[in-house]
């Protein structure tokens, strides 16, 4: 918690008053992201730092393995869907980026197993990318590939999963919101997009 503390005063000593207009400006405002971004919980990777975003520039989920949940509505608690509808009808956000990475822990649980430890939710949770197992299972055969083949192909049901959204698939159809899917290696520091022929690549 120190080190903590040292960085916050880190922080406002030298951070804070040079964005300090911006962030007075945000605060009178209200925020206007230019984009989503669904990122994993894994603190390796920061998608404000990975893309430069300036303070309010994107509005960001994190979850365990960036997964996106099917629309649905029921009385159970929803967070990332929560956060999409806040980000796509309350703020009104161009684009949603799925960002998938290397190492994931929970494709990596998902490929392996999840332990007793973890079963109270992240085993419920990583069942929302079981198809992305069973497709890899179907065409990867080289078990060295499948970790990142499955961190891939997580990353295309979560952007399936957004297009069941009502509200995102009507603003898909009408031009007003584009999804997009990403891939980022915490090792060499590449971003990849998936493109139109549905292949990850380097975005530079």
């Amino acid at each position: 918690m120190q080190r903590l503390l040292s960085g916050y005063r880190q922080f406002r000593e030298s951070t804070w008053p040079e964005h300090r207009a911006a962030y007075e400006a945000l605060a009178a405002n209200g925020q206007a992201p230019q984009a989503m971004v669904i990122a994993c919980s894994d603190s390796r990777l920061d998608p404000s730092l990975i893309f430069g975003a300036p303070p309010g520039g994107l509005f960001v989920v994190r979850n365990v393995a960036n997964l996106v949940p099917p629309y649905e509505r029921d009385a159970a608690y929803h967070g990332t869907s929560a956060a999409l509808e806040f980000g796509v009808r309350g703020l009104g956000v161009p684009d949603i980026i799925v960002m998938g990475h290397a190492q994931c822990g929970g494709v990596h649980a998902l490929l392996n197993g999840v332990p007793d430890s973890l079963g109270d939710f992240v085993r419920p949770w990583m069942r929302i990318a079981a198809r992305a197992r069973v497709r890899v299972a179907e065409a990867v055969s080289d078990p060295a590939q499948m970790q990142t083949a499955c961190e891939h192909e997580s990353v295309r049901v979560s952007l399936e999963n957004l297009m069941t959204f009502p509200w995102i698939a009507e603003r898909v159809a009408a031009g007003t919101l584009r999804l997009h899917g990403a891939y980022y290696g915490i090792a060499t520091g590449i971003l990849s997009l998936l493109g139109p022929d549905d292949r990850f690549q380097p975005a530079v």
